[in-house]
């Protein structure tokens, strides 16, 4: 089976996801995928430009790791074309991750927890990022009464 994406008809699974940001809706997305998939994961994949110009179902982790490796918005939209805004969106999330490994497990806060699960980050990613384990940040986010909800979601744009 091909793995490239292109305009014929092909079954290749689709996930909906949804979240209060593109970032959050797009990381949940990725680990409906694949159960092997944490999220935008920079350590999935390395960077290789022909990779980058080939839409295929691994590109999304090349980007990833591209965007780790410090390539600009401007230089993935003319390997990639993806639209800028959506470049800018990946590129939020791998700053964030990049952040978070800059952080001791010991001395993270209840904000920059709060922030990484508002833009969709598993707590098994934060473990992995700051170096702990998946138990000990539920323990924490736990601790700091963060903690998961579900929002009405108007299915009929307020018609009624």
């Amino acid at each position: 089976v091909s793995t490239k994406i292109g305009s014929s008809m092909k079954s290749v699974g689709e996930v909906m996801s949804i979240g209060r940001n593109f970032e959050e809706a797009f990381q949940k997305a990725l680990r409906m995928v694949d159960e092997n998939v944490n999220g935008f994961d920079p350590n999935i994949k390395t960077v290789n430009e022909n990779e980058l110009r080939e839409p295929t179902d691994k590109r999304m982790f090349v980007l990833a790791a591209a965007l780790k490796e410090g390539y600009t918005v401007d230089k993935l939209y003319d390997l990639t074309k993806i639209d800028r805004w959506f470049l800018e969106k990946f590129k939020n999330i791998i700053d964030y991750y990049k952040n978070l490994q800059c952080i001791d497990s010991t001395s993270i806060t209840f904000e920059l927890l709060k922030q990484a699960k508002k833009i969709g980050f598993s707590d098994k990613q934060i473990a992995a990022a700051i170096k702990s384990t998946e138990v000990a940040v539920r323990k924490l986010r736990e601790e700091f009464h963060i903690t998961p909800f579900v929002k009405k979601i108007d299915t009929v744009a307020a018609e009624w």
